[in-house]
């Protein structure tokens, strides 16, 4: 069964990093598009950051650019989620997703691209 298992989450001051990874046990994700998400509560989720199959291309939301850094292991089945700088408003649950069913008209933004998410990992932010 494919599943994603997110960790790293964690209680920061800000300024502070951390390193969110997105494990996938069970299958092999090199294939496939691949991003991450938050949601604060009461909001939206937001897309934060994306990456295609290969690597070549990434993409990333507006309050996380020159901030945050997407990047995967094909080789251990990981993507990851550099996050430096972080500010309070960062505070949310971080979600991986992958699009699983290849769908290339959809943006990178859209939650319709990706159709495998994660449970989730709490990030706090304190000021």
């Amino acid at each position: 069964q494919m599943q994603l298992v997110e960790s790293g989450g964690g209680l920061v001051q800000a300024g502070d990093s951390l390193r969110l990874s997105c494990a996938a046990p069970g299958f092999i994700f090199s294939i496939y598009d691949m991003g991450w998400f938050r949601q604060a509560p009461g909001k939206e989720r937001e897309f934060v950051a994306g990456m295609n199959w290969s690597g070549d291309n990434t993409y990333y939301g507006d309050s996380v650019k020159g901030r945050f850094t997407i990047s995967r292991d094909n080789a251990k089945n990981t993507v990851y989620l550099q996050m430096n700088s972080l500010k309070p408003e960062d505070t949310a649950i971080y979600y991986c997703a992958v699009d699983t069913s290849h769908r290339s008209r959809y943006a990178y933004t859209s939650l319709g691209k990706y159709d495998l998410w994660g449970q989730g990992t709490q990030v706090t932010v304190s000021s």
